[in-house]
């Protein structure tokens, strides 16, 4: 079986994070945007904050909602690098996450020492330039 291409990975990536906060929070994000560069993939997520959450800033309790979302954040982060293992077929070295509770965007950079093998490496941004100027 050949190689998938970086945006075969970048799909199943997004399926597989949407289909957790499924599972695990009942909520569906309606948009997420993921793409590798060099050494990092970064992913964005819109309307990824519980109705939970919503209703303690609504009424209030920021504080509250935050706690919330840490907690959620100890659960869902290393489900997230495990999926993302699991998918690229490499190791995850760093995985930062941050929810704006305010705008429902929550943002995820992961750091991967090696990016993972596909068919079409060259469209992968930067790692392209980098291997144009090892070539030259």
């Amino acid at each position: 079986m050949s190689a998938p291409t970086i945006g075969q990975l970048e799909r199943e990536i997004s399926n597989r994070i949407r289909s957790l906060y499924n599972v695990e929070l009942g909520l569906r994000p309606t948009k997420i945007n993921c793409h590798f560069f060099h050494g990092e993939l970064a992913i964005t997520l819109e309307n990824s904050v519980t109705k939970v959450e919503q209703i303690l800033m609504k009424y209030g309790s920021d504080i509250l909602a935050e706690q919330v979302r840490i907690d959620l954040d100890r659960m869902m982060v290393p489900q997230i690098q495990d999926l993302i293992e699991e998918v690229i077929g490499k190791p995850v070295l760093d995985l930062i996450s941050h929810t704006n509770l305010t705008t429902g965007r929550t943002g995820i950079i992961v750091f991967i020492e090696n990016l993972p093998e596909v068919r079409n490496p060259q469209a992968i941004p930067k790692a392209r330039k980098k291997n144009v100027a090892v070539n030259s």
